[in-house]
């Protein structure tokens, strides 16, 4: 999710054949039709037929949802429960100490039980609605029964979709019939890992015609002027196809669907999965410059999680194929699934084009700055975020330096980036971090299955790249508390970590749409909407840095800023105020409202904006661009 040479295998800890679609142990499949007619209403129909005995039967609704990292099944919105069989209504109780599982008595010479629910997503959902478009990812459309063969359960899934919708997914289809679409039977873990993308303004262009595997980018928008993707656009996603390619060397599905919705209303996001990836984009990414920078690398990060997250996975992270969906995860190497994936979806991004080489260094300066000032990293290491991902997803925003969240997408990369030029350094460039990874991800491909790996597995493919004290290394940047972030990669790739008062594009990018105003390397503050007349719940400060000018005043998080030196706040007095005061000696006086009450703080701070950037270290070898330059030629050839 998002927030990335031919050595023999190392010894893995496991190979997970992902279930292939057969019958159930009870019967045949269960059959489960999806009505997303209304789903513009936020709400969806599900009917299904579930084999069954008599006697106890339990119903699992999917809790641990990979990808997600967390108990993130939304069972809050799963409404309007009946359970019946031969057309008589079964009484169901929900398990007190399991809140997504219920339980049923199967009556005596029934051999199926028909189940009946709606789910009522939020727009922020993974399956969701708006007026024109729909992502339907099947865990919140479904229950299953807990059994011995769970993980092994058949579907036979359809989808009525609204009228007129377009439709793309990785989902083989059997027929469509009107607006319902029946797709072929299909395991239990396959179906969850495989995402629909409808809307009524629809375009699927191909990415490799005539080659196989096939690969695809589908777009659904909330207009039919945001569908207009240009044809350089276009040559980058082709170009990131073979990228991949070059780097991995094999590909571990059967074709690739890329599903990106483009919408001001669904949040920007990714979710990865083997065949797909389900992405999400403001409305304009494609007409802007502002939102595409945006976009940035978010569908490079999760194609890689095809290689690294589905097909390579932490043995903790097998939620879905060798357990069920209720089973708790063990994610400590998130470093690696996260941190590997952040790491390599911007390179990719880079070579492919999808960002240029100032883009991708202005994307590494911005990452480094944001944990360079983490407060959080005084108490607490990397792995910790890691091992409480489950927790820190749904953390507030304020106090959130102080506290660390998953950080280990930003700061893994760093790591990475760090352990990819130490290879390059002591090999005279003869070998890279992308041999570890066409090592560890890459050959034999195929269709989609799971080879798990622990912490030990890393280390040794990493050692069969270049001996090294690998378990040193990450002992001290992974495992230990570090006031500084790991800026090695950085400083030994030619480049170095500097301040000046210019934004950076991607910084104004992100201010222009979400209005989060970045004052962070300067006052320490992170402040919530313009202000002004226009703005009269703005300024709410988001966060602070412990230290920083701003937090030695006084001033917190989640109190309103109401004026800067006696002017009413706004984004533009604030900046206005930070140039002035770098010729003056009185310090900027905030006036702040707490809960109703307002004081003015002093703020004595004189070094006006202040943004981070790479300034090149001519000493040293420009590692870093090299890092981000093609494997392949124009026209995608290695």
């Amino acid at each position: 999710m998002r927030v990335f040479r031919i050595v023999p295998f190392v010894a893995l800890a496991a190979t997970l054949s992902i279930p292939a679609a057969g019958a159930l142990a009870s019967g045949g499949p269960v059959t489960i039709a999806v009505d997303a007619t209304e789903a513009p209403r936020h709400i969806f129909h599900v009917r299904e037929t579930i084999p069954a005995v008599p006697g106890l039967l339990t119903l699992a609704y999917p809790k641990w949802i990979p990808g997600e990292h967390s108990a993130a099944g939304p069972v809050t919105d799963f409404v309007g429960l009946k359970i019946s069989a031969a057309g008589k209504p079964v009484p169901w109780r929900r398990v007190p100490t399991e809140m997504w599982n219920v339980t049923c008595d199967v009556p005596a010479g029934v051999h199926e039980v028909d189940v009946a629910f709606d789910y009522t997503p939020p727009l922020h959902a993974w399956t969701t609605a708006t007026d024109r478009l729909l992502v339907a990812n099947w865990w919140p459309l479904l229950v299953y029964p807990v059994g011995p063969d769970d993980d092994a359960t058949v579907f036979t899934p359809s989808l009525r979709l609204p009228a007129g919708w377009k439709f793309g997914t990785a989902l083989p289809v059997e027929r469509t019939n009107g607006d319902t679409v029946v797709f072929q039977p299909i395991s239990l873990v396959m179906l969850i890992d495989s995402p629909v993308l409808a809307g009524a303004h629809f375009k699927t262009i191909e990415l490799t015609p005539g080659q196989t595997p096939a690969h695809y980018l589908h777009l659904a928008a909330d207009s039919e002027a945001a569908l207009a993707i240009p044809d350089d656009d276009v040559a980058h996603y082709r170009r990131l196809v073979a990228e991949a390619y070059a780097l991995f060397g094999a590909r571990h599905y059967r074709d690739y669907h890329f599903l990106l919705t483009l919408s001001d209303h669904v949040p920007s996001n990714g979710l990865e999965h083997h065949e797909a990836s389900d992405n999400r984009g403001l409305e304009r990414s494609f007409l802007d410059d502002g939102p595409r920078k945006i976009l940035g690398t978010l569908l490079s990060h999760e194609y890689v999680h095809s290689w690294n997250g589905k097909y390579r996975r932490p043995k903790g992270l097998v939620s879905g194929v060798s357990a069920d969906y209720q089973e708790p995860v063990d994610s400590r190497l998130l470093w690696v699934y996260e941190g590997l994936t952040e790491y390599y979806g911007d390179v990719l991004g880079a070579r492919s084009g999808l960002r240029s080489p100032e883009l991708y260094r202005e994307n590494l300066a911005l990452a480094a700055a944001s944990m360079d000032y983490q407060k959080g990293r005084e108490w607490r290491p990397l792995e910790d975020t890691a091992t409480a991902a489950q927790l820190l997803y749904d953390a507030r925003a304020d106090w959130a330096d102080w506290r660390r969240g998953v950080d280990f997408y930003t700061e893994s990369e760093l790591i990475w980036l760090d352990a990819d030029v130490l290879i390059r350094e002591k090999t005279g460039g003869k070998k890279s971090l992308d041999d570890f990874v066409r090592t560890f991800h890459g050959p034999p491909g195929g269709a989609p299955e799971v080879r798990t790996y622990e912490y030990a597995d890393v280390i040794a493919a990493l050692q069969s790249v270049l001996p090294y004290d690998w378990n040193g290394f990450f002992e001290t940047r992974v495992r230990s508390v570090a006031p500084r972030a790991p800026l090695g990669g950085i400083e030994s790739g030619g480049w170095r970590l500097a301040y000046n008062d210019v934004e950076p594009d991607l910084t104004e990018a992100g201010e222009a749409e979400t209005k989060v105003y970045d004052f962070w390397y300067s006052l320490g503050i992170m402040v919530d909407g313009e202000g002004g007349r226009g703005d009269a719940d703005g300024g709410t400060i988001r966060d602070v840095v412990p230290g920083l000018p701003a937090a030695a005043a006084g001033v917190a998080p989640g109190m309103r800023l109401v004026a800067v030196n006696g002017r009413r706040y706004s984004e533009r007095v604030l900046r206005d105020a930070l140039r002035a005061a770098r010729d003056a000696r009185a310090p900027i006086e905030l006036l702040v409202e707490n809960v109703e009450m307002f004081r003015t703080y002093a703020v004595d701070y004189h070094g006006g904006e202040r943004y981070p950037h790479l300034v090149r270290d001519e000493s040293k070898t420009d590692w870093v661009s090299a890092i981000g330059k093609p494997l392949t030629s124009a026209g995608g050839k290695p």
